[in-house]
């Protein structure tokens, strides 16, 4: 990044106060008010954290290979197959979220199919407000329910090739 970019980018997000400290524009955060996007790019955060903490139940030694598993793990082919595999089991309230993040406009990459990057980006908006709304038990359930499946699919997609 150029510094002149970095420059815009930090005057438009950080701002004095008199003191000449940092000041926050927001003092609360509200899921209901936040772009689904935003909820999603929180929750793809903590699904990375959360399986990157699991992996180590696996493998404790080789980060390369921790690394290149969580990315697989988390990424929309596999989160999308999760979300479907816990549909079942969410809330009304849940889904509703999930369908604002399906719905959000974004671009979709070419490493998995426009519904499969859409189902992914409502799984991690689900996941985001939960955990902005500080419902870490829901949020821990749900998370460990999806890297289950992820991984018995996974298992069953090596099997059988």
């Amino acid at each position: 990044m150029k510094f002149d970019h970095f420059k815009v980018l930090v005057d438009s997000m950080f701002m004095s106060d008199d003191d000449g400290n940092v000041k926050q524009r927001y003092q609360e955060v509200d899921p209901k008010m936040l772009n689904p996007l935003v909820l999603a790019y929180i929750g793809d955060a903590y699904f990375h954290l959360f399986v990157r903490g699991k992996l180590l139940g696996y493998e404790q030694n080789k980060v390369q290979i921790l690394h290149q598993f969580s990315a697989q793990i988390v990424s929309a082919v596999w989160q999308s197959r999760a979300f479907h595999g816990i549909e079942d089991m969410l809330t009304e309230g849940e889904k509703n979220v999930f369908r604002r993040g399906r719905n959000a406009k974004s671009n979709v990459p070419k490493s998995a199919s426009v519904a499969e990057y859409r189902a992914s980006t409502g799984f991690e908006a689900l996941l985001g407000t939960l955990y902005l709304n500080e419902e870490h038990e829901r949020l821990y359930i749900i998370a460990d329910k999806a890297f289950e499946i992820i991984s018995k699919a996974m298992l069953e997609h090596v099997n059988t090739k």
